[in-house]
């Protein structure tokens, strides 16, 4: 039938192609047929899948194709390592490399580096003026034409490697390239493809299946110019690397025949080939150490060689078959090439197993960061002086600092003829930004042509702007670089689209490490116990105990982030002599400076003003300036035009000291006293702002009481509509004067042709008041609406509840030590520090009915009721509900949540709860927590609520034995029987655990914080008697 017909076919094909190529098809023997698939021709086989998803066209002309297939073939086990455990962490054994770093390169890239690098090689080196005419990608540029010789280069004699050949697509263009060559040159067409394929093309790769691919790839093209090239016997110059870690040694001691010059280089090879397949070509080859021709003479004497007995037949074929292709490939990896054009693999070092990481450490340690950065420096050793080297990589060794030594190395060596910059997304499979680019291996004053596709995002665009910038060198995104220039730039970062202008911001000024001191400060090695955020601990000890200490933190500029403390007892003995810690250096200590986030994530870079009082942390590095030049370069890394020099210097999410140092300070004593007045405003602005919330410990006062104090008012509604109109004022000015330093700093340094003075509002660091969050305002955490404004309000309330804030003094109040009712006079704190949050009005001085105090004191009893509905209006009042009864459901649903996020999970009041059905909730300040506390909540209130709930319980019963009621108010009543019902069984088994804890009175020391004290209150374990597991319950809600 067909299916055996085709299975007779298909092995037929491939022994016969085997004859040709049997680095590639091996002969199917009777046993191996077996292994074929049953159903080869049927629906969802890989044969009928291949002919119904592949368009036959696709299949003309494209041996590239076969490269596709593969790369899917392989997909499965690529997303297996790079989803696996750890996520890109796992190290790549040597089977996992080829999969993981194998990525197919576009057509049109493909293109661009052969065109412009064996193309130009060619064009250089002939006397044909229009050897481009078809070649669409190639870049022109006048200043070469001065280095073309007129005299013919033999094609023959042109030799190109792709040292990561993968299934060979690139050698295959390689080969399109070069047959016109030789056409042009005078070469017939029929001998033409066997002279390319024998003198040209050379290769290495790590897998052996992408080899044979390659190899399969090159003989199809060849066969497409002459079909009857597989009458030609042929020796391709592929190489599949292989390893010498199993050959034996008789078989070795076979080879070197007691010869003591083929011992030394038989050593020497079988060494420098052990586990080559985690190499590759990366490895280093020394010629001195290893005689070729002496390894070669002996093979081919070997294969002319007589066997005289039956073991020496065993040695002869292992040596043909293992020895021959390493003694091969290692003269493939000795000789260098006019034309090196790769995709090489891109691994970071920190996937690299052990062996290999060491001999990156050991051979690249300018490269050493990653895989590909190895092969940009291989590439330039394997080839000739004068010759060109065509690479797509990785874009990220053009910029970052880890690869200042490589980039010294090209700039300094070689000469970057063309380059182009891919937009992020712009290469499939590439899960990684990429740059491709054309080096000359020779150092010569021409300047390299260069192409920025940034601006244009989607695969499909990326060829398109190319071509256009071939046609149009005028387009706005195509450059002209002396590539000396980078020389003049700080880490010498190839940034080929800047200015004059900005070179000589660089060349002609200082940097600030010529003026002051960029430091990274010290490192606790344990955050958890030695850092806390001030308002968790005893407020006595801030400035004692405990000292400020800089975090970096959120996108903050001008004054902020001021937040967390560090535990310094005994002039901080402890963290100094802590195993884990470092970089104490005191002298830097408490002194004004300037800070910025260490890790900046997406957002611009800047500063913050920094007082004295402060210990320097690892993650928020400083700027020391001690002259009246404080306020100017705090205004200056403030712009815009900092933000352009740190995205060439450091285009990375981590700010050392070190980058920031770099920065060219250009003093302008026409512009001083301006800078220095909008600075000083810029610093009051943010720290008014700063100031202006709880988690601020200079906090004062909430905004809608200060607003009240300014300008009487009657109602919240007025004090929320003077604070928006005051942030807003603040906001536009803050804005307006970013804008003008732009604008003076643009002049300064005369880049008014680069950049405009405009500062967009997300990049407002102070808070900005709304009514209403658009979507826009939803992304941008410093814009708050009325709810959140009023929320904030209701905290400062329960302070006020609690004691540590008072109506009578402005400021902190209370955080630990002696508790001084006297300081309350206008609103009285809770006696007992506790606040029982209910369902209903169950006691008279709930919270409920203490905030209500609150809102009556703080304005007036004639407006309550209008206060108390717009607070309820503001926080999602229901139709169904009085304003009441939506402040009680925020305080019993709502309100520990943004407490707790306020407070980044470090409340500093506790919510007691009995759990999911709100039997019983509490809060305490625990400042004012004692050992009694947990008592006191007991038998004061929730004993009392439990007979509450009964009493109402009862009381429904009664009710419900009434005839008159109707069924709605019976099914009513029902439904809150039922649910106090749940409340009383919560309370019953919440009474067992926070009995328990009552009994133990436990201690708390607010200098351990609150993750430390919170944790004695989770996880409790109740004692239920022999032979029964404990009742384990969290008594406060999680966090």
């Amino acid at each position: 039938d067909t299916e055996d017909l085709y299975r007779y076919l298909l092995v037929k094909q491939c022994n016969e192609l085997g004859k040709i190529m049997p680095q590639v098809f091996e002969e199917i023997s009777d046993y191996t047929e077996l292994l074929l698939p049953d159903n080869l021709l049927g629906e969802g086989s890989v044969i009928r899948d291949l002919v119904d998803s592949v368009e036959e066209e696709d299949y003309k002309d494209q041996v590239e194709i076969i490269g596709w297939m593969y790369q899917y073939y392989n997909q499965e086990k690529r997303d297996e390592i790079f989803d696996s455990d750890m996520s890109n962490r796992r190290k790549l054994v040597k089977n996992d490399i080829p999969a993981a770093t194998q990525i197919f390169t576009p057509r049109w890239i493909v293109k661009f580096i052969v065109q412009n690098s064996l193309g130009r090689f060619c064009k250089e080196n002939s006397q044909y003026d229009d050897l481009e005419s078809n070649w669409e990608f190639y870049l022109e540029n006048d200043d070469l034409r001065s280095l073309c010789n007129t005299n013919n280069v033999d094609p023959k004699n042109i030799k190109v490697i792709d040292p990561s050949m993968g299934s060979g697509h690139i050698l295959v263009y390689c080969f399109d390239i070069l047959y016109g060559i030789y056409i042009r040159t005078g070469y017939s067409e029929r001998e033409i493809p066997k002279l390319i394929l024998e003198n040209n093309l050379y290769g290495l790769e790590i897998d052996d299946r992408a080899s044979q691919l390659a190899i399969f790839s090159l003989y199809m093209k060849a066969r497409s110019k002459n079909r009857r090239i597989f009458r030609s016997s042929i020796k391709l110059n592929l190489c599949s690397i292989q390893e010498s870690n199993y050959i034996s040694n008789d078989s070795i001691e076979y080879f070197i025949n007691n010869s003591d010059d083929i011992r030394n280089s038989m050593e020497y090879l079988i060494n420098i080939f052990n586990d080559a397949k985690i190499y590759g070509s990366i490895l280093e080859i020394d010629s001195i150490k290893l005689n070729l021709t002496l390894l070669e003479e002996r093979l081919l004497e070997i294969k002319n060689e007589e066997i005289k007995d039956i073991f020496q037949y065993q040695y002869k074929d292992e040596v043909i078959e293992k020895i021959e292709p390493l003694v091969t490939q290692a003269k493939v990896m000795t000789q260098k090439y006019h034309i090196t054009v790769t995709n090489p693999p891109y691994m970071g070092n920190r996937r690299m197993v052990d062996s290999l990481k060491k001999y990156a450490n050991e051979k690249y340690p300018n490269a050493k960061s990653d895989l590909f950065a190895m092969f940009i420096k291989k590439s330039i050793s394997f080839t000739k002086q004068n010759g060109f080297i065509g690479l797509v990589t990785p874009f990220v060794w053009w910029f970052i600092s880890s690869y200042e030594d490589l980039r010294k190395i090209v700039l300094n060596n070689t000469t970057i003829t063309s380059l182009i910059q891919l937009e992020y997304n712009a290469f499939e499979g590439a899960t990684i930004p990429v740059g491709t680019f054309v080096l000359r291996n020779q150092k010569t004053l021409t300047k390299g042509e260069y192409i920025k596709l940034s601006d244009f995002s989607g695969i499909e665009m990326q060829p398109l702007k190319v071509l256009e910038a071939i046609k149009n060198p005028k387009v706005y995104y195509r450059y002209r670089k002396n590539q000396d220039n980078f020389m003049q730039i700080p880490g010498n970062p190839i940034a080929f689209w800047v200015s004059d202008n900005f070179i000589s911001a660089f060349s002609q000024n200082k940097k600030i490490n010529d003026l002051y001191e960029t430091r990274k400060g010290m490192f606790t090695g344990n955050n958890n116990y030695f850092l806390k955020k001030w308002y968790e601990i005893n407020n006595n000890t801030v400035g004692n105990n405990f000292k400020f200490y800089n975090k970096g933190g959120g996108y903050r500029k001008w004054y902020g982030n001021n937040d967390t403390v560090i535990r310094w007892h005994n002039d901080g003995y402890e963290v100094k002599n802590f195993k884990g810690s470092g970089g104490i250096n005191e002298s830097y200590f408490y002194k004004k400076c300037l800070t910025w986030n260490l890790v900046s994530s997406t957002t611009p870079f800047c500063c913050r003003a920094l007082d004295e009082n402060f210990v320097m942390g690892d993650a928020g590095p400083v700027c020391l300036i001690n002259d009246d030049n404080y306020n100017y370069i705090l205004g200056f890394i403030n712009t815009n035009i900092c933000n352009y020099f740190m995205n060439v210097l450091n285009p990375t999410l981590n700010i050392p000291p070190g980058v920031v140092g770099k920065l060219p300070i250009k003093n302008s004593n026409l512009y001083k006293n301006r800078i220095d007045e909008i600075v000083s405003q810029n610093i009051i602005i943010a720290k008014v702002d700063w100031n202006s919330f709880e988690t601020s410990f200079d906090f004062k006062i909430h905004p809608i009481l200060l607003c009240k104090e300014t300008k009487p008012i009657s109602t919240i509604c007025q004090g929320f509509d003077n604070y928006r109109k005051y942030t807003n004022m603040q906001f536009i000015q803050l804005k307006s004067n970013e804008e003008e330093l732009n604008r003076i700093f643009i002049d300064i340094y005369g880049l008014a042709d680069e950049l405009t003075p405009e500062v967009v509002d997300n990049d407002i660091t102070i808070t900005k008041v709304v009514e209403k969050k658009t979507a826009k305002d939803k992304k941008n955490s410093y814009v708050i609406d009325k709810p959140e404004v009023i929320k904030s309000f209701i905290s400062y309330a329960v302070g006020c509840m609690f004691g540590r804030y008072s109506l009578d003094e402005e400021g902190l109040i209370y955080a630990g030590g002696k508790f001084d009712v006297s300081r309350f006079k206008t609103f009285i704190p809770t006696r007992d520090n506790i606040l029982v949050i209910a369902d209903d009005d169950y006691f008279e001085d709930d919270i409920v009915s203490r905030f209500v105090d609150f809102v009556r004191i703080t304005f007036s009893e004639e407006t309550l009721e209008e206060n108390l509905d717009y607070i309820a209006e503001s926080l999602g009042q229901r139709a169904s509900e009085t304003a009441r009864q939506t402040i009680r459901r925020y305080f019993l649903k709502d309100f520990y949540k943004d407490h707790v996020k306020t407070y980044q999970k470090r409340p500093i009041y506790w919510e007691f709860t009995s759990g999911k059905h709100d039997g019983f909730k509490a809060l305490i300040y625990m400042h004012r927590y004692d050992p009694y506390t947990v008592s006191r909540i007991r038998t004061d209130y929730l004993h009392k609520l439990q007979r509450m709930y009964e009493a109402e319980v009862d009381r429904i019963d009664m009710y419900l034995e009434n005839s008159d009621i109707t069924p709605r108010e019976k099914s009513s009543s029902l439904k809150k029987k039922e649910s106090l019902l749940k409340q009383i069984e919560e309370c019953l088994a919440y009474d067992q655990v926070i009995g328990h804890v009552a009994n133990q009175k436990i201690e708390i020391d607010l200098d351990d914080g609150v993750k430390v004290n919170y944790a004695k209150f989770q996880g409790v374990e109740v004692p239920q008697g022999e032979g029964r597991k404990p009742l384990k319950a969290n008594l406060l809600s999680k966090i």
